[in-house]
């Protein structure tokens, strides 16, 4: 009996034994469906990428689009090149209205004092009072000169001021009287005017020297 009890442990011991885990059911399924979840969304993202992809132009479309494209360029250029052209022609036809008729409106001025040497033209034809004629004159002189004022034509001051060739032309020079003249205009020959503080005419002097 004690030899088949020894025999008995030793075939236990040559066999090996064996455990299988023991596996859980729920987890089994759930891990499962998680490779389920991940195939699906694999084959959505790829259906997405395969529909947002834009199909190629073939050469003959792009062709086409390009034309289309040139087209619409030539005609917006088209367009600005009249519509420059309009307005140039616009601008030149102004200029030439106001240098044909930029004077009027000092020439219409003038025309006043035009008639009072008429008249005084006319008194002196027939024999009128010296002092009166010679007070009419001095009236037209005065009106003469604020139209010229309210034009911004205004006389340079020359006699009695120092020789500047930006307004003064000297016509000669002369010996100064005194020391405190030499360089300066000492007689006017032709009054200057200027207009907007630009000479007009410059003033015909004499300077002392």
């Amino acid at each position: 009996m004690a030899e088949n009890k020894n025999n008995k442990n030793e075939e236990l011991k040559d066999e090996e034994i064996v455990i299988e885990p023991e596996v859980d059911n729920e987890q089994e399924e759930t891990a499962q469906e998680e490779i389920l979840d991940d195939e699906n969304q694999e084959e959505v993202v790829a259906d997405d990428d395969s529909q947002g992809e834009v199909p190629e132009l073939t050469p003959e479309q792009k062709c086409e689009q390009l034309e289309a494209e040139i087209e619409k360029e030539k005609k917006e250029y088209l367009f600005l090149m009249a519509d420059f052209d309009n307005y140039r022609k616009r601008t030149l036809q102004e200029k030439q209205d106001l240098i044909k008729n930029g004077g009027m409106k000092v020439l219409e001025g003038i025309l006043p004092v035009v008639d009072d040497i008429e008249r005084a033209i006319d008194a002196i034809a027939q024999g009128g009072d010296l002092d009166s004629l010679k007070e009419g004159v001095d009236l037209i002189h005065s009106k003469l000169l604020g139209f010229l004022k309210s034009n911004h034509v205004e006389p340079i001051e020359s006699t009695g001021e120092l020789f500047d060739t930006d307004f003064h032309e000297a016509v000669t020079t002369f010996p100064a009287p005194s020391e405190d003249q030499k360089g300066k205009v000492i007689d006017t020959v032709m009054k200057g005017y200027k207009i907007n503080d630009k000479v007009l005419r410059h003033a015909k002097v004499v300077v002392g020297q």
